[in-house]
């Protein structure tokens, strides 16, 4: 098993981008290439930022990534705000 398989946080992540691909199917068909891409990409940031950052060397380095996975978790609230008012 992988240093990133034992983390809930990872596994939390990977069922959160599961439920956002399942979300996103019925989005309108033009909106496939925008907003539904874009979620998708944010969703997959998350648990991949934990995973790169898991099998670094330091804690500095995992803390940083940690960071850029929060940082795609704020991207992927906005898309879905964005979301609400538009479709």
């Amino acid at each position: 098993m992988r240093p990133h398989e034992r983390l809930d946080v990872w596994n939390k992540a990977i069922d959160l981008v599961t439920m956002v691909y399942r979300a996103t199917e019925s989005f309108p068909r033009e909106e496939r290439f925008g907003l539904t891409s874009q979620i998708r990409r944010a969703a997959v940031s998350i648990p991949a930022n934990i995973a790169e950052g898991a099998a670094r060397d330091s804690k500095k380095e995992f803390a940083h990534f940690l960071s850029n996975a929060q940082g795609s978790a704020s991207e992927l609230e906005t898309e879905q705000s964005i979301k609400k008012e538009i479709i």
